[in-house]
């Protein structure tokens, strides 16, 4: 139940979801409906024409009303979506066994790989479509189409460091305007051919996929267009929260989307020829300026949206541990959802670059779209379906009514974007394949070396004993905090300290940080304290994987909770600086062992990713065999 105080901020959230949420599948119209009609090299007729606008309804209806807002977006991890936040919520059951749960992460991995992807080809396709309208004013432009789109782009990359809270003040009015436009024109054809509207009686799309099912079948490689963005609808429902993510959907952005597409469909059977770009030539030459720059915002903003989503994606996945530490820096001190990782953003930057340098059109482009986000959906599709069994605990009969017409629709559409894989479509997957890869081997790398942890170790309860019997070991006054990751071992720098200085501090703590699998946590949760002996205690702090971790902050609050009083230039800080070699033996292939120790060598430092001032810190090495 809402309170008042809601219920009145839920216009502007709706707003503001409008901004973030919807920009990707918002600039759909820009290229999907004619790419549908190129892709099958299909004649325009008032069949084609009619049954592939009742494609793209029942397909939007199924897909994003019924699929992502009424089912998917029910599994919210405390409020968070996103591939993620699924992942999460299945490794949480308990009716599937810790092996098959391998096969549910590698799931999980795919899809976040692939939306990574995804996020590469968006800016591209988005930012190249919007400019194009340029050519339809006057051929003069054409040569500068793609150095328009660059200087746009890096524009846009460059600014993503000082953050996007200012701009994202805008970005709810001007995609709503975007929305009300496409909508507005949409009308305005229709008035014209107003019998486009029997788009939505479904026979049109039976008879047309009867009557021609290789043509049919083609053609929902690039209906998938259509519904691109649609996983953001699930992803960015932790920013805005379910409601008022529906509402915008149902009342602003599937009306205007089918109405745009209906005014083009019309468009095409008054005049075949405006298949060369139908979203432009239903626009009124009076408003073509006007919208070509409304497009071009649109387009920004949409690309916005989806590097604020890989941002979001990379960073959950460091903090689960799937991923090596990088730089994260906050850009706001007021929201802790606004993040900036240096490395990704450029490597997204280059990777947009080359797109176009490659493609060089929307319509080339369109190629290499579409392959990730209809494998995207199928994970989605599997996850859901796996959730809803597990920990919904649906009847078999219940999940098989969902999962069997979606698992279906889903393999059509990849089974269909897959004849594109030579002419464009191995770009995601190529992208896709790498990042399946890096996760894969730093989850599994880790693994090993934590087993080669525990294999050379010495349990900390006999540690202590062993320390109260001997003579030989001096104290000397201050505090050490112990960075481990193996909370009931020794860690190494403790034993490094004692085997090279042969001493050890008044109080030493051991530090753990968890990532539970919760975005956030309380700061009444975040501390577990545990006194060992006099001078040795076991600190664990708990964190939400959307959570920045800072440990002198949370040592503060556990040290007011043990009664010491805290004095951060009393404490040093032991980190461990382990130096991973490879060998010949038991554990991964050794390629994947050599990537592994490249990005462990390479991964950002543990203070600053803790934030813990580095003139406080002591770094000691060690060499580990895996």
């Amino acid at each position: 139940m809402q309170s008042p105080a809601q219920k009145a901020a839920l216009p502007a959230i709706t707003l503001a979801a409008l901004g973030v949420v919807f920009g990707d599948i918002g600039t759909s119209p820009l290229y999907a409906l004619r790419q549908c009609f190129l892709t099958a090299h299909l004649a325009i007729s008032e069949a084609s024409v009619l049954g592939i606008l009742s494609l793209i309804f029942w397909c939007m209806m199924l897909s994003i009303s019924f699929k992502y807002v009424t089912i998917i977006m029910r599994a919210d991890n405390n409020g968070e979506g996103g591939i993620m936040s699924l992942l999460a919520l299945n490794l949480r059951t308990t009716l599937i066994s810790d092996k098959k749960k391998v096969y549910l992460i590698a799931l999980g991995f795919i899809g976040a790989s692939l939306f990574f992807g995804d996020g590469i080809i968006t800016p591209a396709i988005s930012v190249l479509s919007a400019i194009e309208g340029l050519s339809i004013a006057t051929p003069i432009f054409n040569q500068w189409l793609e150095p328009l789109s660059i200087g746009i782009l890096t524009g846009l990359f460059l600014i993503q460091r000082h953050g996007t809270g200012t701009m994202g003040k805008f970005f709810g009015p001007i995609t709503l305007l975007w929305f009300m436009s496409i909508g507005f024109f949409g009308i305005l054809s229709i008035l014209q051919t107003p019998h486009v509207l029997l788009m939505i009686n479904p026979a049109w799309a039976f008879s047309f996929v009867v009557n021609q099912p290789y043509v049919a079948f083609l053609t929902m490689g690039a209906v998938i267009l259509t519904m691109t963005g649609g996983e953001a609808l699930y992803a960015d429902m932790g920013h805005f929260g379910r409601l008022p993510i529906k509402l915008a959907w149902f009342i602003v952005v599937m009306p205007c989307l089918l109405l745009s597409y209906a005014g083009q469909g019309a468009l095409l059977l008054r005049n075949p020829e405006a298949l060369a770009n139908p979203f432009y030539m239903q626009i009124p030459d009076w408003a073509l300026y006007p919208m070509i720059g409304l497009a071009t915002a649109a387009a920004v903003i949409a690309s916005q949206a989806v590097i604020t989503g890989v941002f979001s994606m990379v960073n959950q996945a460091i903090q689960l541990r799937y991923l090596p530490r990088l730089t994260v820096r906050h850009t706001s001190d007021v929201e802790r959802g606004q993040i900036y990782l240096p490395f990704i953003n450029w490597t997204l930057y280059i990777s947009v670059l080359i797109l176009i340098l490659l493609f060089e059109n929307s319509e080339n482009l369109a190629s290499a779209y579409g392959v990730a986000v209809t494998m995207t959906m199928l994970c989605g599709t599997i996850l859901i379906s796996v959730l809803a069994y597990s920990l919904w605990r649906w009847p078999l009969w219940k999940v098989a009514l969902f999962a069997v017409p979606f698992l279906l629709l889903d393999f059509i559409f990849v089974a269909s974007t897959s004849l594109k894989i030579l002419s464009g479509g191995w770009v995601p997957i190529l992208i896709g394949a790498v990042l399946f890869t890096i996760l894969m081997t730093w989850k599994d790398g880790r693994a090993l070396v934590f087993k080669r942890l525990e294999k050379d170790s010495l349990p900390i309860d006999l540690f202590i004993k062993s320390i109260g019997f001997s003579n030989e070991t001096k104290f000397v006054p201050g505090d050490a905090v112990f960075l481990t990751g193996t909370p009931n071992i020794v860690p190494h720098a403790m034993l490094h300290n004692i085997k090279h200085n042969k001493v050890l501090h008044e109080r030493n703590i051991m530090v753990t940080v968890m990532t539970r699998d919760i975005p956030y946590v309380s700061d009444a949760e975040r501390c577990r304290v545990e006194k060992l002996d006099d001078r040795f205690y076991r600190i664990t702090l708990d964190y939400g994987f959307k959570d920045q971790p800072n440990i002198p902050e949370a040592l503060e609050k556990a040290y007011a909770e043990l009664g010491f009083e805290y004095d951060l230039m009393q404490i040093s800080f032991f980190i461990s600086r382990d130096r991973i070699i490879h060998t010949l033996g038991e554990g991964m292939s050794p390629w994947r062992e050599k990537l592994f120790i490249s990005m462990q060598r390479n991964t950002s430092p543990v203070s600053d990713f803790y934030q813990i001032p580095t003139n406080r810190v002591v770094e000691l090495g060690s060499q580990i065999e895996i």
